[in-house]
């Protein structure tokens, strides 16, 4: 009779590899062997899936961590994309009761960016956590107000800020749908709304590339590759929703980057530079760059611009 573990015997003749078992760690992919063997050959061994897996949440949870700084990060030059984000959960947790409204999404606005979605909701509302963590920060942040950062099993962080109250402390372990405190207007804030953000290494992510804000709440895939774009406030307008394509093969997307598809625009009637960059999901710094061409250049009708 034979048997599956995830741990070489020390006799060779005994061995066959015969998968390898995908395991996230810091947010990077790497493999464990698997070798099938004879069970009467081969002594109990200790669970490694189990054992790196433990380890792994320790790390996350304890890698700069700090209950007073809002961004722990700050110092840190490893902002490289892409990156893999791996999802144990497939449905995230509502953070209103009521039906979700994104009355301002991730993007520029009124000349800043936007490094978070809004969500409508009245003074006094519960807030709720996305999806099980670790509180890190329940403290007053600048223009946030009362804000509550949380830290999640794979690294990501979701804030929830222009709270009225507090309903956690920090070191708190909070389950997925937990009240962690009351909706407001505290900081800079235009009337009651909740403002959230979405954090890995300290860099915003575009909350809507990986949760689907409707009545599903689905997160939009196990596994889900996000490069600069998404982490590009500029790249996205808040008055409007992003078309959203999730990558989930980090393998395909380097390779897009290497070898990016050419279109050719033909410019036509009416056309500016700033409507061709939001016809196809780009701006206008890009469009520039690759053409050669100005930030204010007039365009011609029947122009050939090249976008990738």
């Amino acid at each position: 009779m034979q048997t599956v573990v995830a741990q070489k015997s020390d006799k060779v003749d005994n061995v066959v590899l015969q998968n390898y078992k995908k395991l996230v760690l810091d947010g990077s992919i790497t493999y464990l062997p698997i070798y099938k063997v004879n069970r009467k050959k081969v002594m109990p061994v200790v669970n490694a899936v189990d054992t790196i897996v433990k380890k792994d949440f320790s790390k996350i949870y304890n890698e700069d961590w700090s209950t007073t700084v809002f961004n722990t990060y700050w110092r840190s030059k490893q902002n490289k994309h892409p990156f893999l984000l791996h999802f144990e959960d497939t449905i995230f947790s509502s953070p209103v009761d009521h039906k979700m409204v994104v009355t301002s999404r991730y993007g520029w606005r009124r000349g800043r960016p936007h490094q978070g979605i809004d969500i409508d909701l009245r003074t006094g509302d519960n807030v709720k956590a996305l999806l099980r963590g670790k509180v890190r920060y329940a403290r007053r942040h600048g223009g946030h107000g009362k804000t509550v950062v949380i830290r999640h099993y794979n690294g990501l962080e979701t804030v929830y800020a222009h709270l009225s109250k507090y309903l956690v402390k920090e070191n708190d372990i909070v389950e997925k749908g937990q009240v962690i405190g009351k909706g407001g207007v505290s900081g800079n804030a235009r009337g009651s709304h909740l403002h959230l953000e979405v954090r890995y290494h300290g860099k915003s992510i575009h909350p809507e590339y990986l949760f689907d804000f409707s009545q599903d709440t689905k997160i939009r895939a196990n596994d889900i590759v996000v490069t600069k774009k998404w982490i590009t406030p500029r790249s996205h307008r808040s008055t409007r929703k992003s078309k959203i394509v999730v990558q989930t093969n980090i393998d395909e997307t380097l390779n897009e980057i290497k070898n990016p598809t050419k279109s050719i625009y033909i410019v036509k009637k009416g056309d500016t530079l700033h409507g061709i960059a939001r016809k196809h999901d780009t701006n206008v710094s890009e469009i520039c760059k690759i053409n050669e061409i100005r930030y204010n250049s007039v365009l011609n009708v029947g122009q050939e611009i090249v976008i990738y």
